[in-house]
């Protein structure tokens, strides 16, 4: 065969691949080293953080935060539905959906928030709860937000600040506040987004603060000020409303990217990285984008005693809300 025939047969295959959903994934001097269907490799590890904490925890609650694409096989709302996904996540949660996708206090464009209700509706239809935060601090835009939300049967969070670090407006009531008990996501009417605690000088004040409020659901990260982890017996404790109704305990769980300031963060892999770790994210200092789909960076997840998400399920969160989900982006963007 020619060297001509040879480049073609390359070239036909190289379409064909990139066009079925997987991507070339290439070293630094551009050779050609795998192929990767990023897409379905976060779905894989999504289904296996889910698997792993159902079987120790059947009511444990998993809830990916936005790349809602993936609830189709092929990314488009009317695709085939990736099953598996679907059924593997109790919910979907998305950001920016009415404000804050162009800046907050911004509404977010009319075509953009079309496309994402339309994919978030394909996981609402099929039983799923959909969680979603626009991040605006206006009165006017704060109830134009939950009215929206409340329309499509979402369940709405308004965050003033991106941080998410403070309690909105704590002296007014609570979004569809109620004194139900909640065991269930499907039950949950409103949320906190709360996981930087910055402005709270202790972890007693932190819990003092949210059990004062009547939230029925509350996101909160696994440490206090990135060191102390909350015990089984604080988070028990974060489970009873202030009217006395017990509502859920969901921890922030970071799949796509990793930390500088998280617990299992070895100071040496900046210089001499490991395999899965790849550069730093532009918008978020000390977060790295990562190869998910990596052995070695998934036994950093789960697995072992001293695991991150068995840190999680030892704690006794009712659930996990993982982010960076649409961290594929990144890599198809590479390509």
């Amino acid at each position: 065969m020619s060297i001509y025939k040879s480049l073609l047969a390359f070239a036909l295959i190289v379409l064909a691949v990139c066009t079925s959903g997987f991507v070339l994934n290439k070293t630094e001097n551009n050779s050609v080293q795998e192929l990767i269907d990023y897409r379905g490799e976060m779905r894989s590890l999504v289904i296996k953080i889910s698997k792993y904490a159902k079987r120790k925890n059947s009511s444990f609650v998993v809830v990916p935060q936005n790349g809602i694409e993936l609830v189709t096989e092929n990314g488009e709302v009317n695709g085939p539905l990736s099953l598996d996904y679907l059924k593997a996540i109790d919910g979907n949660g998305q950001e920016d959906l009415f404000f804050g996708y162009d800046g907050d206090n911004k509404s977010t464009p009319r075509s953009i928030k079309r496309n994402i209700v339309d994919f978030l509706k394909v996981s609402q239809n099929t039983g799923n709860t959909i969680l979603v935060t626009d991040y605006c601090s206006s009165p006017q835009k704060i109830e134009v937000s939950k009215n929206i939300n409340n329309k499509s049967g979402f369940v709405s969070y308004a965050a003033i600040k991106r941080d998410l670090n403070i309690i909105p407006f704590s002296s007014s009531p609570v979004h569809n506040q109620n004194s139900n008990s909640v065991k269930k996501l499907k039950e949950v009417k409103n949320f906190l987004y709360l996981i930087n605690f910055e402005k709270y000088t202790s972890k007693k004040a932190l819990i003092n603060t949210i059990a004062s409020t009547n939230y029925d659901m509350v996101l909160i990260d696994l440490f206090f000020n990135d060191k102390e982890p909350f015990t089984k017996q604080e988070i028990k404790l974060l489970k009873t409303k202030a009217n006395g109704g017990k509502r859920l305990v969901v921890c922030y769980m970071s799949i796509g990217e990793a930390e500088d300031y998280r617990f299992y963060w070895n100071e040496n892999w900046l210089k001499e990285k490991p395999s899965w770790l790849d550069k730093e994210n532009k918008k978020w200092k000390g977060n790295y984008k990562v190869k998910y789909w990596d052995q070695d960076w998934q036994k950093i997840l789960m697995g072992s005693k001293t695991s991150y998400l068995d840190l999680i399920i030892g704690a006794e969160f009712d659930g996990v809300y993982l982010d960076i989900i649409d961290g594929f982006e990144y890599f198809e963007d590479l390509k």
